[in-house]
């Protein structure tokens, strides 16, 4: 896969200075949590479902096809993604620092930069909505001076980030199969986690990008970014926006050569104009080392 294709969704560190340093060791031991807590995870029985598409809008790069049966053992996954509150405990409980934290930037989205932001890097090719932001990070996410919200999800995660804060949690990154089974909510071959339809009855049922992307956006708030990690109405298993909001990492590598990782889920810069990404059988790619302001995640564990 190009990374002009993954960079659509999410932007890509493709050569990263100092690699030798990845991933950032925390100050303190990353298995802090002495009694890892279950609550707000849903337990699934798992078992034999449909996984993929082979939908009209998936691109042939992604692999997502062919539908085929897959086995999933009985797994717990959180019914949320991973909050900004609960990353900020998982780094003052240990020292952690992120790797956009060390690196000194990481990409945000045009449309939510102050005229006055410094940038650290030029926008990847064919994607000029992103811009590399000198300082920032989730503590900043849109730059120096900005301010993230506790109940909205963690960005500017990278995955080196998220399997950190998972070993801390005392859970893991779910599989793309726990992934999608879970999203499903129990529909089988449903387009979205709710049906087929994207916004039945003129109701929107997730945060994606409405407008023209990426200059024209009729949200009736004028707002643009990532929403609570609970906003919408969960899916049939009781999990809050498996696609929209935020890219959500997993544990398995996108391609065969193990370069990348796989996202799952799509983001509130999706539009199916440019990026029909935001279906439950849709997925992409990216570095372990990328980060920018529409990638987090949510934890798994073994049953």
């Amino acid at each position: 896969m190009s990374s002009q294709v993954r960079a659509c969704c999410a932007a890509s560190r493709e050569l990263v200075p100092a690699r030798s340093l990845l991933p950032a060791p925390p100050a303190r031991s990353p298995v802090s949590c002495a009694a890892p807590s279950r609550e707000g995870m849903v337990l699934l029985p798992g078992g034999v479902f449909r996984m993929g598409n082979e939908d009209e809008a998936a691109n042939a790069d992604d692999g997502e096809g062919p539908v085929r049966e897959v086995s999933v053992a009985p797994f717990r996954i959180d019914e949320r993604a991973v909050s900004h509150a609960e990353f900020a405990a998982f780094v003052d409980a240990v020292g952690y620092r992120t790797v956009a934290e060390r690196l000194g930037w990481s990409y945000v989205f045009a449309g939510l930069l102050a005229p006055e932001t410094v940038l650290a890097s030029p926008a990847p090719p064919g994607t000029p909505w992103w811009r590399g932001i000198t300082g920032a990070s989730w503590r900043q996410p849109y730059g120096p001076g900005s301010a993230a919200e506790d109940r909205h999800p963690v960005v500017h995660v990278a995955w080196y980030d998220a399997v950190a804060y998972a070993a801390w949690a005392g859970k893991r990154l779910p599989t793309e199969a726990e992934w999608e089974y879970a999203a499903r909510g129990g529909l089988d071959q449903a387009r979205y986690p709710w049906g087929d339809e994207l916004a039945p009855g003129g109701q929107g049922r997730c945060n994606i990008w409405q407008g023209e992307f990426p200059l024209v956006t009729t949200k009736e708030d004028g707002r643009v970014g990532t929403v609570p990690v609970d906003a919408y109405e969960p899916n049939g298993y009781g999990l809050y926006n498996t696609v929209g909001n935020v890219w959500e990492w997993s544990a398995d590598a996108f391609a065969p050569d193990g370069g990348t990782r796989a996202m799952r889920g799509g983001s509130y810069l999706c539009h199916d104009s440019y990026c029909n990404r935001y279906r439950v059988a849709a997925r992409t790619g990216n570095t372990p080392e990328s980060s920018s302001g529409n990638i987090g995640f949510r934890c798994a564990a073994d049953a």
